[in-house]
């Protein structure tokens, strides 16, 4: 794709709010996203109000105005998050808190979670802080759910929300009712969702392939808030997908072959959290416990018998404190983790096997303002982890991590960053659908360690915000299973594989009082074991991801009760090692939203949107197999017209 291309595209969007942008008062829109270069750890944060206004239907959406977070798959049950190019298996991902443990399959999610129940997501990307938790090799993904706090209105006791949608791509239709409310000191919510829909075709009309609506969701939490600033919640989340999906559900069929099977996908997470009362400087506890698990079920192959159930299970804990000091505060306590993977085979195969995990974590993390101009964040963490294999092997290893990262403000205008981390993981669990009875395990098996590294700066005048960062992270001896005299995933459960990725973003924004918009670009390369990376050779780590260009654009007009929005995603040629002509071919897709509040019933408010307006036929680039001759990758949905009600009372 030329380069050329991007303008009308640019133009369409810019269309939608610079009318009134320059006609606006000085003081801009705050934005929800935490643009690179803005703190010392450049995170990503997605708040509540940027979920409110996307309305996501899948991670897809959440992710899609940050180039360097790439998802794909045009199905929610094997979608998969990249981050600077690094596959969500090498980051640590927790939802509330609560460490996740999801390498279940390979051709499943990772993290299979409802936007609906979320209110802010955290990407720490490469380098992310000691408490953190373990594991975060490539940085962290933290999913925070809804509380009552984010949903009651102000001076109410109770309250409730009821959401109905219908697209048109698939006939889907989807209704969440969300109850909630207080009773002198507790606090209760109860939000459940069901989604039913056919199969969705792709811009040129054909089916995607196993690509039916099959959801359910749920949301529970209750809490307690002492007189003393206490405050203990207990919260139960879960998430199930039940329907027909392709013989391996992240691509559509091989060599030609497009047919279904059963896949039934089922994870929960139960967290159980108490913040200390009476907190003084030196005294800011916290303690958390939790419990999740993802079941995974796949039917039998047409003409054959075998079934299969793999699942995973953590059980997580962690006790902190925070102590404020002079130019800012320490954190410091206690995690551990247990986990389990296990598979069983039925029908012919009848099979059990099993690994699991512990580990437990020291950790200290500080954030402080050295000066006015300068902040620091830094922090250690030492684990001490015990593996256990299929055949009852045990390791026992140990090891160091270590971060350090910081922002200089060099004028009131121009502030830069960089940061740094070496990160050790021990011996990660391998994915239990490829556990074999008949394994044997080597006397050792080295610990995953990796380096991350970035360097950014971001410059402000007026509402105007300019920013750029560069990025580095190589990752080795993480555990792939890849065979590399073979290039098979078949290698026993020693192998290990190293990665190497780099590369850069530059965004800017222009916010107004009612709205914004903004443009980012990022380019990623990685490689695996020294050679280019395709979505093979990748599993666990990476797939190619080239370049990605992303505009978004909104503007609200409070006395009208109207909002309009509009994104763009411009996706350019890459090379990718097996693909036609050596190269993956890009796409342009563009969305837009009208969302109208009545003045006369504010608690009611009607969202029409257009997916893909101009009908664009094409596969995500995260998306697995767009290399191969062999493989049908799944495209994704074409052009859908979408309505959506939301009714508070």
């Amino acid at each position: 794709m030329d380069m050329r291309t991007v303008t009308p595209y640019a133009s369409a969007i810019f269309i939608i709010g610079t009318g009134s942008a320059f006609a606006q008062a000085p003081e801009p829109f705050v934005l929800g996203t935490i643009y690179i270069g803005s703190d010392a750890t450049t995170s990503i944060g997605i708040d509540n109000e940027d979920l409110t206004r996307t309305t996501p239907k899948d991670l897809q959406e959440v992710f899609k105005s940050e180039p360097s977070v790439s998802v794909g798959s045009s199905l929610p049950i094997s979608q998969k998050i990249y981050v600077n190019g690094v596959e969500e298996n090498n980051l640590n991902v927790t939802i509330d808190g609560a460490r996740q443990n999801n390498r279940i399959f390979h051709h499943s999610a990772t993290t299979y979670i409802d936007p609906e129940l979320l209110k802010a997501v955290r990407v720490d990307p490469g380098v992310a802080p000691a408490d953190a938790g373990p594991g975060a090799m490539a940085g962290a993904i933290a999913f925070e759910t809804k509380d009552v706090g984010d949903l009651l209105e102000e001076g109410r006791t109770f309250g409730g929300r009821f959401i109905t949608e219908y697209q048109s791509n698939g006939d889907v239709f989807t209704n969440s009712l969300a109850l909630f409310g207080v009773s002198g000191r507790f606090e209760y919510l109860a939000f459940g969702k069901y989604a039913d829909g056919g199969v969705r075709e792709d811009g040129s009309g054909g089916e995607i392939t196993g690509s039916g609506t099959g959801l359910t969701s749920g949301l529970a939490k209750v809490a307690f808030n002492a007189d003393n600033g206490g405050r203990l919640e207990l919260g139960y989340e879960i998430v199930r997908d039940d329907a027909q999906r392709p013989l391996r559900a992240d691509f559509a069929g091989l060599r030609g072959v497009l047919d279904t099977r059963t896949y039934t996908l089922e994870r929960q997470n139960l967290v159980l959290s108490y913040r200390f009362g009476n907190t003084t400087e030196i005294w800011n506890p916290s303690v958390q416990i939790a419990y999740n698990s993802t079941d995974l079920y796949t039917g039998p192959m047409p003409g054959a018998t075998d079934a299969y159930s793999g699942k995973t299970t953590s059980f997580t804990g962690k006790i902190q404190n925070e102590f404020q000091v002079a130019n800012g505060t320490v954190n410091a306590g206690l995690d551990f983790y247990s986990d389990v993977a296990d598979i069983n085979g039925e029908g012919t195969a009848v099979f059990f096997a099993e690994e699991q995990a512990t580990n437990i974590g020291l950790f200290v993390q500080a954030e402080l303002d050295i000066t006015e101009r300068i902040r620091l964040s830094t922090g250690a963490r030492y684990d001490f982890q015990e593996f256990e294999g299929v055949d009852g092997t045990r390791y026992e290893n140990d090891g160091l991590s270590a971060n350090i990262a910081g922002d200089f403000d060099v004028t009131d205008a121009i502030t830069v960053s960089a940061g740094a981390s070496r990160v050790w993981g021990g011996i990660a669990l391998a994915e239990s659908f490829l556990f074999d009875t008949a394994w044997t395990y080597p006397a050792s098996i080295e610990p995953v360690t990796s380096e991350n590294y970035y360097l950014g700066a971001n410059y402000r005048v007026g509402n105007w915000d300019f920013n750029a960062k560069l990025f580095k992270t190589d990752i080795d001896n993480a555990r792939t299973l890849l065979d590399p005299a073979t290039g098979l995933f078949n290698g026993g459960p020693g192998q290990v594989s190293d990665l190497d990725t780099e590369g850069y973003e530059i965004g800017a924004a222009y916010t107004w009082t009612t709205g914004f918009a903004r443009i980012a670009y990022a380019d990623i390369d990685t490689k695996v074991n020294g050679g280019p990376a395709d979505s093979y050779i990748g599993r666990y780590l990476t797939t190619p991801l080239g370049d990605n260009l992303v505009f978004e654009v909104a503007n609200t007009w409070d006395r009208l009760g109207l909002t309009l929005g509009a994104d763009a995603q411009i996706v350019f040629d890459t090379s990718a090692a097996g693909a036609p002509g050596g190269e993956i071919d890009g796409f342009e897709v563009v969305n837009a939203f009208a969302e109208y509040t009545p003045r006369r019933m504010e608690n009611l408010t009607v969202r029409a949107e257009i997916d893909n307006i101009f009908d664009e036929t094409y596969t995500e680039r995260a998306t697995y197999g767009q290399e191969f001759a062999t493989v049908t990758p799944l495209r994704e949905p074409g052009r859908s017209f979408n309505l959506r009600a939301t009714l508070r009372f």
